[in-house]
């Protein structure tokens, strides 16, 4: 982030009518873009817009989503702005202890202080479906649709709010999708254009997290949720709602997120 949010990962659409591809943007393109740095030279700017807009209406396709052509400036603002991870702010927190077993990381216990995201909440036919067009609408408010009018700037990760039954076997399709006002919009959170996504003060919570690698769809996500609750045993823990962080460019092979275990006030 979508770093976060929008589930673009593995490929999964486009290809499958037989168009020649060779004018699409790849995935090593995309991530040469947005996370190593490389600049798109200005004499290219158009052809690149048109061929990064090109590559998410592919992918999204192979979910059953489709990406407008208004979202053109939005995906190119956030490719240009984020080049390099010094230019996203990660979203602090007090490390208040962790486990692990043979060197690998089972959870980790954070403190986050209060704060104003951006969140929208959308029912969609599908969980992809839901995080794909919440996610599209906080990105149209991040480049310009707020009052300001400007860029505000990203911050790290995105997240999602995930509804399971009770035995955490299915999850609902009403998804939360939310971002973290960077720093500079705290105490002054500029407001949204439109009028399905809402500024919210969340509270300080303790979280434990768990990292995980790969697509974020519902069944990664159950599995992520069980294998966690494997590792916790504490029943002052929420039982019924989650947090999927995202990190990594939503296109990226091997997306890095985290499933949270939120304390109870």
């Amino acid at each position: 982030m979508d770093q976060g949010g929008c589930q673009m990962s593995g490929g999964g659409g486009g290809g499958g009518d037989g168009d020649d591809q060779s004018g699409m943007i790849t995935l090593e393109d995309l991530e040469s873009f947005s996370e190593d740095g490389d600049g798109i030279e200005e004499d290219d700017k158009t052809i690149d817009d048109d061929r990064l807009l090109t590559y998410w209406q592919d992918v999204a396709r192979g979910h059953q989503v489709d990406v407008s052509e208004e979202m053109a400036e939005p995906i190119q603002q956030l490719t240009s702005n984020n080049q390099g991870r010094s230019s996203r702010e990660v979203i602090p927190f007090t490390l208040l202890g962790r486990k692990e077993k043979c060197g690998e990381l089972l959870w980790e216990k954070r403190h986050y202080e209060k704060g104003h995201w951006a969140c929208v909440t959308m029912r969609k036919e599908t969980y992809e479906q839901s995080i794909c067009y919440g996610f599209m609408k906080l990105m149209r408010y991040i480049c310009q649709q707020n009052s300001l009018g400007d860029y505000l700037g990203m911050t790290l990760p995105i997240v999602t709010v995930v509804r399971t039954n009770e035995n955490h076997s299915v999850i609902s399709h009403d998804v939360t999708v939310a971002y973290f006002l960077p720093f500079a919009h705290q105490a002054q959170p500029p407001q949204p254009q439109d009028n399905e996504i809402s500024i919210e003060i969340w509270p300080a919570t303790t979280a434990y997290t768990r990292p995980f690698t790969g697509p974020t769809n519902e069944v990664t996500i159950v599995n992520q949720i069980n294998a966690m609750a494997e590792q916790m045993d504490s029943p002052g823990l929420a039982n019924d709602s989650f947090i999927v962080a995202g990190y990594t460019n939503p296109a990226h092979v091997n997306r890095q997120n985290e499933i949270w275990f939120l304390e109870r006030p």
